[in-house]
């Protein structure tokens, strides 16, 4: 046991949670726009600290606890010593990082990419979605998004007015009994269509999927693509772990590099996912001229422009990448991650989903038996039971691992139930202790 199991949070975690509460059950002196008025305490707020009091492992977020690539990191020092390179950078992105983006991704897309055009730097792929939502949504316009879905995507639809509608992808049911590959969870492209209103302005694609790993392939990503046609909307696709895909994958499918969809598809990038550089806030969005310009138009409201050191030193890192190892080096680096972490859900029988890309491993805890007068703090009553399984790993195995139903409507809740998503985005010596750790769990599985 790590801690009490009465103890949520440190007495400052606790005092700024309370406060918080408080303010949400009275009448606030100065009310809050509707907009920001009904967020829940989201997940980080309870497992992040909850990690740090009780110093579980904290196999949760998708932060890496290493460094950018050498060749990056020096080309930020090397920036800062600039003087340009610390001053307003032009709103569209660096010059040197568009050319940089336009080299490495006019490949990926079957096309010569125009940097003043048809890219845009953005404050982290997160900013890309929010600038996009709010150049397009108008209130009430709806955008499809299959569950389960990166949580800040809700968030940016609403605040801009838009109404998320749901989908869900769904795992095999042998993902109970056995390990399955995250290609397994399927979309139903029919459910997809029966979602579609004259409302409907977007579809949101995330490929890899956070938390499965899925990649789409080439022939859902065709389906998805023709529904889109079918009734005239954006494909808005979140590709922020495109540089991390294995094998038997040699080539990773882009959505906008298909067909005809080029013309209705943005694609979102991030520097930070593919550098090992989250906390930069570096990303992009890449797409025909007549997509990117309204996107672009509201970014020039919100944050004008990005950091520009990062940017160049985000630019080094691709230039790099066109000549050396970069992408690869880092695949074979993950791969051995996934490997140090997975054997000890095969030694522990708990079937897990094989990622095909990203950096996380759902699985199924549906063997784990937790004693059932365990203590839990009040909050987990209005959440899902996976969150009840994720505090009790943390607080008493000592590992911090995510609960996915907070990436699902209520509604779907039971799809989740019984999955935990751990990340493997850490150093091995990390890893290997939270694979001691886990061993832990061996007398409370039940067959």
């Amino acid at each position: 046991m790590f801690l009490r199991r009465t103890s949520l949070f440190s007495s400052s975690y606790r005092k700024a949670f309370y406060s918080t509460v408080s303010k949400t059950t009275t009448a606030p002196r100065f009310a809050p726009a509707q907009r920001v008025a009904s967020f829940d305490q989201d997940v980080w707020s309870i497992f992040t600290p909850l990690a740090a009091e009780t110093k579980a492992i904290n196999l949760g977020q998708g932060f890496m606890n290493f460094g950018p690539p050498a060749v990056v990191q020096e080309a930020a020092k090397e920036a800062i010593d600039r003087v340009e390179a610390n001053q307003y950078s032009h709103p569209r992105g660096r010059p040197r990082l568009r050319n940089a983006l336009a080299a490495s991704y006019s490949p990926e897309f079957n096309r010569q990419l125009d940097p003043d055009t048809e890219i845009l730097v953005t404050a982290g792929a997160n900013e890309a979605m929010f600038a996009t939502f709010a150049g397009y949504l108008d209130e009430g316009s709806e955008v499809i998004v299959m569950e389960p879905f990166f949580d800040q995507y809700i968030s940016n639809i609403t605040m801009n007015g838009g109404k998320p509608v749901f989908v869900p992808l769904r795992a095999p049911d042998h993902a109970a009994t056995q390990n399955i590959s995250s290609g397994e969870w399927r979309l139903d492209i029919n459910e997809l269509r029966s979602k579609v209103t004259p409302r409907t302005k977007m579809i949101v694609l995330n490929t890899p999927h956070n938390p499965i790993g899925k990649v789409f392939n080439e022939n859902e990503l065709r389906e998805i693509g023709k529904v889109a046609e079918e009734h005239d909307l954006i494909i808005l696709t979140d590709e922020v772990y495109d540089r991390l895909y294995y094998p038997p994958l040699e080539k990773f499918p882009r959505i906008g590099a298909l067909d005809k969809f080029w013309d209705r598809t943005l694609t979102v990038g991030s520097g930070g996912k593919s550098f090992a550089a989250t906390g930069w806030r570096v990303g992009w969005l890449i797409g025909p001229e007549h997509l990117v310009k309204y996107a672009f138009a509201a970014q020039t409201r919100v944050v004008f422009c990005v950091n520009s050191p990062c940017q160049e030193a985000i630019a080094a890192g691709l230039e790099a990448s066109l000549t050396e190892p970069i992408f690869q080096d880092q695949t074979n680096s993950y791969i051995e991650k996934r490997s140090r972490l997975s054997k000890v859900f095969d030694e522990l029988n708990l079937p897990y989903t094989s990622p095909q890309g990203a950096y996380y491993i759902l699985v199924n805890t549906s063997k784990i038996r937790y004693p059932a007068d365990y203590t839990f703090p009040d909050i987990l009553d209005q959440r899902g039971d996976d969150f009840k399984i994720c505090y009790w790993l943390a607080k008493e195995i000592g590992v911090c691992a995510i609960p996915p139903s907070e990436f699902y409507t209520k509604e779907h809740w039971p799809l989740a139930k019984h999955f935990a998503r751990f990340a493997f985005c850490k150093t091995d010596d990390v890893l290997d202790q939270a694979v001691d750790r886990l061993k832990g769990l061996k007398k409370y599985i039940v067959e």
